[in-house]
């Protein structure tokens, strides 16, 4: 449906993005997430047409649209802020557009209404927007981008100015509004988990450049390099070299440890190299001294919902996180066996 080709974008000399390539499909909601400056936001206002590329195109259906008015896209755009007007009530709000499209005001009724029971908002209809609060406002926002019927949703940091717990109810519901849509959308971010939750597939930004496409299982089992393993929260790292490679091997101040089979092709014995362990990747039970088992002293522990967050002292380097099901005593030592899929392998 969209492609975006070799699209360059700079400001004051320095690149905001840089030979960026992406493809989005019909009925796919794909996420472009990435920290802030990163250049998420600016690729979605190129898309819309409300920022012209040094260099590159967009394509919609083949077609090049990179010169074409953004009015002339039918593409749907929510903002962070929403952006609703505030002297007009939600009817007038999501009534808007259609207006602006030359729509008869039956046929501007009934689309108001329908979109309004998409997002259980149709008690709101003649409600002032300054008196809704900020979960009905962020509906009302998405009903007045999706009523026009746009052919491709623009997401903006949608649910980013809400509280955690209203923000995972609304995402919910959300995925369920698109999915009944079946619209392809673009859809950014830069918090991984609500990324995961929404996304059909993720584009990870870092430095003006994409530096992983993939669905979430791919993107959180293999990132692609430190960074975005650091990114996705994974901050249990030992550098090692490698002393084996049937099966793989890294020789560590820690021991000895065997990563994911996925890495097994890309090193050389000698290889210097930095293991990333996962923190729900430790067994406590059936550990002795061989490979994989590790030693931690509990240094700090918390309650993290629905298990514990653990912080171990290791014999070299720095404290590991990891979870557990049950509290344990501070000052204890435990052997821990690490699942070898929970082991990223790196070059450094």
């Amino acid at each position: 449906m969209l492609e975006i080709k070799n699209i360059d974008k700079q400001y004051q000399n320095s690149p905001l993005l840089r030979d960026i390539q992406l493809k989005v499909n019909k009925a796919e909601t794909l996420c472009l997430l990435g920290p802030s400056g990163s250049g998420k936001s600016t690729l979605l206002r190129i898309i819309a047409g409300l920022e012209n590329p040094e260099r590159g195109q967009v394509l919609w259906r083949g077609e090049d649209i990179t010169d074409k008015p953004s009015h002339l896209r039918n593409f749907g755009l929510m903002f962070q802020n929403y952006a609703l007007f505030p002297h007009m009530n939600v009817s007038e709000n999501i009534a808007f557009g259609l207006r602006m499209k030359g729509k008869p005001e039956e046929e501007i009724k009934k689309r108001v209404r329908e979109v309004l029971d998409l997002v259980h908002m149709v008690e709101f209809m003649d409600r002032s927007v300054t008196a809704l609060s900020g979960g009905e406002q962020q509906r009302v926002a998405l009903a007045r981008a999706i009523a026009p019927e746009p052919a491709l949703l623009l997401l903006d940091e949608p649910v980013g100015s809400l509280d955690r717990t209203l923000r995972e109810r609304l995402l919910t519901e959300l995925r369920e509004v698109l999915q009944e849509l079946e619209t392809p959308v673009i859809y950014v971010t830069h918090d991984q988990e609500e990324a995961f939750s929404i996304a059909d597939r993720l584009a990870v930004l870092h430095e003006a450049s994409i530096i992983q496409t993939g669905t979430p299982a791919d993107v959180y089992g293999f990132p692609a390099n430190l960074w975005l393993a650091g990114f996705l929260g994974f901050q249990n790292r030992v550098g090692g070299r490698v002393s084996d490679l049937d099966p793989l091997t890294i020789q560590t101040g820690l021991g000895r440890l065997r990563p994911n089979e996925a890495f097994l092709n890309d090193f050389e014995i000698g290889d210097q190299v930095t293991l990333v362990i996962k923190p729900d990747g430790a067994v406590f039970s059936g550990c002795s001294n061989g490979v994989n088992c590790l030693e931690g002293k509990v240094a700090d522990s918390f309650f993290s919902g629905y298990r514990y967050r653990v912080k171990f002292e290791m014999r070299q380097g720095n404290p590991f996180i990891f979870y557990t099901e049950s509290k344990p005593e501070a000052g204890m030592k435990i052997p821990i066996k690490i699942v070898a899929e929970s082991i990223l392998c790196y070059k450094e």
